[in-house]
């Protein structure tokens, strides 16, 4: 068993990354890779530098934050040679104090849309220390939600958090969308590029977490403006109604590589687990072989 999508508090992970090798030791995955948030950091870490916890293979993996056509999505790179590479070139968009900046910016705009249409909230639920790398619009969405009189307000978006997040905080034609600052934004093809001179290899991460109306012309889209090497098929947002396979025959059909896992973050997905995702996951080895 696998697992090539996991976050720690190098990024926006609960778990340190001692912990989440204990965690993959014990589950007995052959092969992990920590794919924070715009940073290779996790692989200077003295757990894995002088690694005496994890017994498998460790794939050095990032996910970066892109932009494509207004719309966000995360690339995931993997086989990084250079990892210094990918952090001084991060550290352009995505310094501590760019990204405190952009928290209070998106904070202030959340807040006044939520003023505007009379949703209820209690600030004191969200006024905390979170690593720069999180997203607090993320945990007044949670507050949001926690509140029923709102659901009439947000409707479809009070689904769930994650409609919430896809469908209304990273889509540009939702009101809720916080993500129209000034601040430069890497878009897809330059991510791509800068993971391909890292020595890496650059998959499309989770393609049905975007909620688009049709995934695969999506990704022809991508794939038109530059090459990918994979995509990531096997994902909690996958698992419902076995739609890995859709992706997995898309794959095959297209020469590209085939990646998963279960985007752990510890507690903050509270049923998403290393290893098996939202429970049915459970890779097998043979599509990471084929690239690693």
């Amino acid at each position: 068993m696998v697992d090539m999508h996991i976050h720690t508090t190098y990024s926006d992970g609960d778990k340190s990354l001692e912990e989440v090798l204990i965690k993959c030791e014990n589950k007995k995955l052959e092969y992990i890779s920590i794919t924070d948030h715009n940073t290779c950091k996790a692989y200077d870490d003295k757990n894995i530098r002088n690694n005496k916890i994890y017994s498998g293979k460790i794939i050095r993996g990032v996910e970066m934050n892109a932009e494509f056509k207004g719309k966000k999505i995360e690339i995931l790179g993997y086989n990084i040679k250079n990892t210094d590479i990918i952090n001084e070139w991060s550290n352009q968009f995505f310094s501590e104090e760019i990204l405190r900046k952009q928290q209070e910016t998106s904070k202030k705009r959340l807040l006044d849309i939520c003023d505007k249409k009379g949703l209820i909230y209690d600030e004191n639920k969200f006024k905390i220390d979170i690593h720069p790398t999180d997203y607090i619009t993320v945990y007044i969405g949670k507050e949001l939600l926690s509140h029923k009189e709102n659901s009439e307000i947000l409707g479809e978006l009070y689904e769930s958090l994650n409609t919430f997040i896809r469908k209304g905080l990273m889509n540009p034609d939702s009101e809720y969308y916080t993500g129209n600052d000034a601040t430069f934004k890497p878009m897809y093809q330059d991510v791509v590029n800068i993971v391909h001179k890292a020595g890496g290899l650059a998959f499309l991460a989770h393609p049905f977490e975007y909620r688009i109306e049709n995934t695969i012309d999506f990704i022809e889209q991508l794939l038109a403006e530059e090459k990918l090497d994979g995509i990531e098929c096997f994902h909690p947002s996958s698992e419902l109604n076995n739609r890995s396979n859709i992706l997995i025959n898309y794959a095959r059909e297209n020469k590209l590589f085939i990646s998963c896992g279960s985007d752990f973050h510890g507690n903050k997905k509270p049923n998403i687990d290393i290893g098996v995702g939202a429970g049915t996951l459970k890779i097998s080895k043979k599509y990471i072989e084929e690239w690693i």
